[in-house]
């Protein structure tokens, strides 16, 4: 019976100590903002020109409401659109005012300020951090320092907000994914992400 008992206990012990294990995730699923237009948000600083009427060009800062205010449109949303939505939106707007067949707009993004995340818990230097250009998690970890001593670094979390507003928290296994055993598990970040380091 004692046997039996300690048996069950070591393997009791094993099944904790593989519980950080992110093998069985499915990353695929998760959303990749590398493989889709770029979405505007606050603090991006737009370029807007309308073919042949240079009083309609316009550079913008998105506001922190995410609005943004045109010549003859005045206010209009922005935040959560991507350029091509926004020229869609400004073409049949401005079409009402211009004379000509319609209006041929053009949107860029002059200067990325909304692409924010933040790293917490057991890095060296915990914060919130921007960047120009698309971050993976490891990226994300290095900017704040690298994990400390203490740093559970087999249990840490993605954490997401869906666009429904619901709060996922996705597994990393940062030991698999510095060792290349789980490279998928490098995930991009996604603007509000959070990575939390026990």
């Amino acid at each position: 019976m004692k046997r039996t008992l300690l048996a069950l206990a070591v393997v009791t012990v094993t099944a904790l100590g593989c519980g950080a294990s992110t093998n069985n995730y499915d990353y695929t699923k998760e959303y990749d903002p590398r493989a889709h237009e770029y979405v505007i948000g606050a603090g991006d600083e737009l370029r807007i020109n309308v073919w042949q009427n240079n009083d309609l060009s316009t550079e913008v800062l998105v506001r922190p409401d995410g609005t943004i205010t045109m010549p003859l449109v005045g206010d209009i949303q922005v935040a959560g659109k991507t350029p091509t939505d926004v020229k869609g939106e400004l073409t049949t707007k401005l079409a009402e005012f211009i004379k000509t067949e319609s209006a041929v707009v053009t949107v860029a993004v002059a200067q990325v300020q909304s692409y924010r995340f933040t790293v917490s818990g057991q890095v060296q230097n915990p914060g919130t951090f921007q960047s120009a250009y698309y971050v993976t998690v490891a990226e994300a970890i290095a900017m704040a320092g690298g994990p400390t001593r203490f740093a559970s670094t087999s249990d840490m979390e993605l954490i997401r907000i869906a666009n429904d507003g619901k709060t996922r928290r996705i597994p990393i296994n940062y030991d698999e994914v510095q060792s290349r055993k789980l490279p998928q598990a490098n995930l991009t970040l996604v603007a509000g992400d959070t990575v939390f380091v026990p």
